[in-house]
């Protein structure tokens, strides 16, 4: 059974060091049976968040995936349901 919210800040990290620490925290968050993530990258100039929401389209361990509402984040975070795969 699944369980909690959790979350990753990619604040301030280059794109590589983004998708490597996204890779490895997906992985930990099913492993550890969570049903939601956020992925907190900011807004800036939306490069971080293109990479970040191509690496999670079609991911295996994702099963959707959405800009947060405004109240968590809007457009600075993604909020991403994990797959039961």
């Amino acid at each position: 059974m699944r369980s909690s919210i959790s979350e990753i800040d990619l604040h301030n990290l280059t794109v590589d060091d983004a998708l490597y620490q996204l890779e490895r925290y997906l992985n930990k968050s099913v492993r550890e049976g969570l049903d939601v993530v956020w992925v907190i990258r900011g807004k800036g100039e939306g490069v971080l968040r293109s990479e970040v929401h191509r690496h999670l389209t079609g991911h295996k361990l994702v099963g959707e995936f959405r800009l947060a509402d405004y109240y968590h984040g809007g457009n600075g975070v993604t909020r991403v349901e994990l797959s039961d795969w």
